[in-house]
């Protein structure tokens, strides 16, 4: 009698299309808007829209209604491939990029080393947004060959055109820093991946907040095609929310008096500070905002931008200073390669536990957020029954 083992099983067909995305993402509150499944469309039939409570996909055909796709009932699933927030979107992620899932422990993800970081020089320092780091970043890998463009945002109409953010490319010095700065609203910087495609580009960095750096690991896990082979480096913004564009002419502009075409910089530190051209500096209690919160955000669970290569932001006492997680062997590379070139400077995390702490509540709290029916493995780490702190 011959002894045989047990053939393994075969790995589930991936069916799944515009139906499923559209019950299970883009009506439940799940959808943040990244628009991953926008630039993975291989036929053009979902659309998007930066405009004040819009920030969300859309089908463009009407021949079955908005709610299902001739194409996907042909077989087209890359919708629903390139979705970071349809099924287990978590655990393909970090398979991917790291081998394995996050344990409990790892509520902001896995990580290499935790630093805080700032541009050494002083025009990148003083342009970019806490230490300048994502912009020296940029500059440094598209001038070290790393990277022919990156996919960012800047304003709508230039430093003169208002405070409304927009997707753009930029592929030099100049273009980086002419899009430093946070502008606190949401912009699909994916989107500008077309433009790009069209100047001919083929290396890119994405920099987004964490919905949009989980786009990219994601793709390439479930493998949707040729639409993620460009994006070669992930930089993400930690992120708790962002808010609808109608905060600046409701809010700021009708009960403070500043004008959204005013503004020369924003920051949030335990409340909203607002410098204007004419020198002036404001604060807003976030509390007042809070209205304004983009719905794309109530029930996303990443803070930390957990599948980036690398994640910044300035939280913590060291105000001039970049918190930075670094998480890829490709991460570490470039942060030790600008050390040793002396475009950045760097200390231990740990020299502002604040900072830490910070990191770890904030984490917790935008995964508490996740809901208890979609996928289980995003509140790994969080007591039974934890509620999102709003």
């Amino acid at each position: 009698m011959t002894i045989t083992e047990d053939a393994p099983a075969a790995k589930e067909r991936w069916t799944f299309q515009w139906k499923e995305l559209h019950e299970e993402v883009i009506t439940s509150g799940l959808c943040t808007g990244c628009a991953g499944c926008v630039i993975a469309c291989p036929h053009d039939v979902i659309g998007y829209k930066h405009e004040p409570g819009q920030y969300k996909p859309f089908h463009l055909e009407d021949e079955l209604g908005p709610d299902n796709c001739g194409h996907g009932e042909k077989g087209c699933t890359s919708c629903t491939r390139a979705c970071p927030r349809f099924r287990a979107w978590e655990p393909q992620a970090d398979e991917h990029l790291f081998g394995r899932s996050r344990t409990a422990d790892e509520v902001f993800g896995v990580a290499k080393d935790v630093l805080l970081v700032r541009a050494a020089d002083d025009h990148v320092y003083e342009t970019g947004q806490d230490g300048g780091l994502v912009s020296a970043i940029l500059i440094w890998a598209l001038e070290n060959g790393y990277i022919d463009g990156a996919l960012v945002s800047g304003l709508e109409g230039g430093s003169d055109g208002g405070w409304k953010a927009r997707p753009m490319v930029a592929t030099n010095r100049d273009e980086v820093l002419a899009g430093a700065g946070s502008r606190y609203t949401y912009s699909a910087n994916t989107i500008a991946y077309d433009e790009a495609r069209d100047q001919g580009l083929s290396n890119l960095a994405l920099v987004g907040m964490s919905c949009q750096t989980s786009i990219g690991p994601v793709m390439w896990s479930r493998k949707v095609g040729k639409v993620s082979k460009p994006i070669k480096l992930n930089i993400g913004l930690l992120c708790s929310k962002s808010f609808d564009d109608s905060l600046f002419d409701e809010l700021f502009a009708l009960k403070y008096g500043l004008q959204k075409d005013q503004i020369q910089k924003m920051n949030i530190k335990g409340v909203f500070q607002v410098w204007m051209k004419d020198g002036s500096y404001h604060e807003i209690n976030l509390k007042e905002c809070h209205a304004w919160t983009r719905e794309g955000c109530n029930h996303c669970p990443d803070f930390a931008a957990e599948h980036a290569d690398i994640s910044t932001g300035g939280i913590g006492d060291a105000t001039d200073w970049t918190l930075t997680i670094v998480r890829t062997d490709l991460g570490r590379e470039i942060i030790m390669r600008m050390l040793q070139d002396g475009v950045i400077e760097a200390k231990p995390g740990d020299s502002d536990p604040g900072a830490l702490k910070l990191l770890r509540t904030l984490a917790e709290r935008s995964r508490a957020r996740w809901p208890e029916w979609a996928a289980a493995e995003v509140r790994v780490g969080l007591k039974a029954g934890a509620k999102a702190d709003h």
